[in-house]
């Protein structure tokens, strides 16, 4: 296939796809049979559009209990009590683990442990992905995978622990996005100086982000703000 058909073959066991249209071309068929799911993503668009998570639902509907589904997410994605909401209720819809990491993951798929999927970077408003069946290649994500599961947290006890932090992460987030001093934005807030300084640092871990500025920066990008 030509490479302005939206599919370009790099090799026997890599293939580069752009855009969702030509991914479900390629893999959707998989997940009719699939038994065992893996996903690591940072929220809950990095694949697909409604749509098509729609005909992904229901390609795997009436084989739930068959399915062992787990997903690993970026702490960000809970700070939205919409998506927190939207992603215990897959949880509980699909019979899904999923858990938190605070480490750095790459947007996987892995189907059965012999097919992945990698997205890759968003060109001309159509994002890339690389469809993998090298067995080599698959081995080594799954065992990345396996190490971020291992070490990731339950998304109940992780939902637990930032409840405080997503209640107050509108409010801080302005605050910062004004420049206001800590002093005064603890007393705004109703919280001692040491107090707001614990939240700010939490969201900011929550957000993957190593200063006040990036974290602004992720919220945005994250739609927080």
């Amino acid at each position: 296939m030509r490479p302005s058909d939206g599919l370009v073959r790099a090799s026997d066991a890599v293939t580069i796809v752009r855009g969702e249209e030509e991914l479900f071309q390629r893999a959707g068929h998989l997940f009719a049979t699939v038994t065992d799911l893996a996903c690591a993503a940072n929220d809950l668009a990095t694949w697909v559009a409604a749509r098509k998570a729609d005909e992904l639902a229901a390609a795997t509907a009436g084989r739930l209990g068959e399915i062992r589904i787990r997903k690993i997410y970026r702490p960000g994605v809970m700070l939205d009590s919409v998506a927190a909401r939207e992603l215990a209720m897959r949880r509980d819809h699909f019979g899904a683990q999923i858990r938190i990491t605070t480490g750095e993951i790459n947007e996987t798929i892995v189907l059965d442990r012999r097919v992945v999927i990698l997205a890759g970077d968003l060109s001309a408003g159509r994002r890339s992905y690389s469809v993998i069946t090298q067995p080599e290649t698959v081995q080594g994500v799954m065992s990345l995978f396996e190490t971020a599961w291992r070490s990731a947290t339950d998304l109940a006890v992780y939902d637990a622990q930032v409840a405080e932090i997503r209640r107050l992460a509108p409010a801080v987030l302005d605050l910062l996005s004004r420049g206001v001093k800590d002093e005064s934005a603890a007393r705004i807030l109703g919280l001692g100086v040491r107090t707001y300084r614990r939240r700010v640092a939490e969201l900011m871990a929550a957000l993957g982000a190593e200063s006040r500025f990036q974290a602004g920066v992720r919220a945005r990008e994250l739609g927080l703000v």
